[in-house]
């Protein structure tokens, strides 16, 4: 007969063995949900400027400088540390805007008491969207100061940052005066300025999948 204490080592460096063995099965299962960096060269092809296409690392949104409907200047200082969410907008329109515009109230609504999100909307057509256009049309859809900046600015500026910064939109241009975009994306963008994911910012299900992902890329922050 195996004496008692002659087995107490044993099962100890047997339960040790177990506890390690089950810690390591878990970790594997629960694989770390990441979302994407997209950079240039993750991008379709037609949605990047030709000088940045071969970019396959470290893209980040460049330095902006833009007026919101307060008349107060933004730059990319004012999300220094948020995550935000970034669409392309002009106050007449009467298509896929209105559904995107009620879309990112509702996100608005969603993230209100969150002090890591926010939100930034840049006017396509910024000699006509005004500062007091801006006020108006942001006193009409409920957007919260400090929150959501609704921009106007200079339109060569607004359109570089659509197509070199967030990839936004398929049409080629300059940002002259018979230029015009019109982009129904979403585009999240993370503290540390790099894209995260693109929505179709007319459609619910990608919404839902929106709040999942920022859900995600805040649990990212939380493990740092």
């Amino acid at each position: 007969m195996i004496s008692l204490k002659k087995s107490i080592p044993a099962l100890i460096i047997f339960g040790v063995f177990s506890a390690i063995t089950l810690t390591v099965f878990y970790q594997l299962l629960a694989v770390e949900k990441r979302l994407p960096i997209y950079n240039p060269s993750d991008v379709n092809p037609k949605l990047v400027d030709p000088s940045i296409k071969h970019v396959q690392t470290n893209h980040t949104i460049a330095d902006f400088k833009l007026i919101n409907q307060n008349g107060v200047t933004i730059t990319n200082k004012t999300y220094e540390g948020k995550i935000y969410i970034a669409d392309f907008f002009f106050t007449r329109c009467q298509t896929i805007c209105i559904a995107m515009a009620y879309n990112m109230s509702e996100l608005q609504e969603q993230y209100k008491n969150d002090v890591d999100i926010m939100f930034l909307s840049h006017s396509v057509t910024p000699v006509m969207d005004s500062v007091p256009v801006l006020k108006a049309y942001a006193q009409k859809k409920g957007v919260i100061d400090g929150k959501w900046n609704v921009t106007t600015g200079s339109k060569k500026h607004i359109y570089e940052l659509a197509r070199k910064s967030y990839f936004a939109v398929l049409d080629e241009g300059n940002g002259d005066e018979n230029d015009f975009i019109h982009t129904e994306q979403f585009v999240l963008v993370d503290k540390e300025r790099r894209i995260r994911g693109y929505y179709d910012g007319t459609d619910k299900k990608a919404m839902q999948k929106l709040i999942a992902d920022v859900a995600l890329l805040k649990q990212e922050y939380n493990r740092k």
